[in-house]
């Protein structure tokens, strides 16, 4: 590590200690876990002694190409900046143009960039014209939580429904161990026949640093024969609870205790934080499901970037790919 990244990461790590506005996916100890505090770094916009903009990223080598890519479990990474008081509309765009730039001129060179950016970030225009791509995925949320009577009314009465028949027959509780929640967990997966998609060394150092930060919290459905019917695994910071993981017992399914749980997820959410949300699913099922619950459907953009000789090899690759379908 070169002594100006090093620098870098110094001033990164204290400005998380004292900007509450960044998202928890993008602070220092959260990558750590994620990434593992070797495999992370960050390129900063600075005007003397104050830092307006940042974009932390992961770095990996696959197949001998150099790759900034999203870790595992963090919904998304991008930049985050920090707004002049009072400023207009008007200088808003050439303000955030101005701190992009300088963050895309740092980043280092690589084959492929491939980021998810905050839910709050929608001028990629910037990154357009320094040749970056854009594809967007959804997620679901409630922007805001004070009124919960207006949240349940405004359900759709399937989910209301299974609410209410969960409450007759289950108990939510907290304080699940780990264990028992990767258990719970993996029954979703298995039930489609295939494996948890995260090494568990990476969710046990999520849960550590996130019990430290008083950050996290396991929500599980159990009946009274001391059957557990699902649990889910939330994550919060000052202005968002996020929905992480969760899982169920496929032969308990018909209980609603999914559903259960995402309400209690979001009673809890409004006492700690602004909003919650679902990180949606594009998987049309779980979609569904969310969009049930009578969240706004929020735009998130994956923003991508190839290397010269990269596009000159994903194009030969499309020729091939094409003429093969030809034969």
């Amino acid at each position: 590590m070169t002594d100006g990244i090093a620098n870098n990461k110094i001033k990164f790590n204290l400005l998380c200690n004292r900007e509450s506005s960044i998202p928890i996916f993008l602070r220092n100890w959260w990558l750590d876990a994620v990434c593992g505090p070797e495999n992370w770094d960050v390129v900063l916009y600075e005007k003397g002694e104050r830092i307006f903009a940042v974009l932390p990223y992961y770095k990996k080598t696959r197949y001998g190409l150099k790759l900034i890519t999203m870790p595992r479990l963090t919904p998304f990474m991008g930049a985050w900046l920090t707004y002049p008081e009072n400023q207009k509309h008007v200088t808003k765009m050439s303000y955030e143009k101005e701190c992009y730039w300088a963050l895309i001129d740092q980043l280092p060179k690589v084959n492929i960039f491939l980021q998810y950016f905050p839910p709050a970030f929608t001028n990629w225009l910037p990154f357009r014209w320094k040749g970056f791509e854009q594809t967007t995925v959804y997620t679901y949320a409630f922007e805001e939580l004070t009124d919960l009577d207006k949240i349940w009314n405004g359900m759709q009465e399937n989910i209301r429904r299974e609410i209410r028949k969960a409450k007759k027959q289950l108990i939510v509780k907290t304080g699940l161990d780990l264990d028992r929640f990767l258990e719970i967990n993996s029954l979703s997966f298995s039930r489609q026949h295939i494996s948890f998609p995260v090494k568990e060394e990476i969710v046990r150092s999520v849960d550590v640093v996130c019990s430290l930060q008083n950050r996290r919290i396991i929500f599980y459905a159990e009946d009274e024969h001391g059957r557990i019917h699902a649990a889910v695994y939330i994550v919060w910071d000052e202005n968002s609870a996020y929905y992480l993981m969760g899982g169920g017992d496929a032969a308990l399914r018909n209980s609603g205790a999914h559903s259960l749980l995402m309400w209690e997820s979001i009673r809890f959410a409004s006492q700690v934080t602004l909003r919650f949300d679902f990180e949606g699913s594009m998987y049309e099922p779980i979609e569904r499901f969310f969009r049930a619950f009578g969240a706004r459907q929020i735009p998130i953009f994956c923003l991508m970037r190839s290397s010269p000789w990269m596009k000159l090899l994903l194009c030969a690759r499309d020729v091939v790919l094409s003429l093969k379908k030809q034969d």
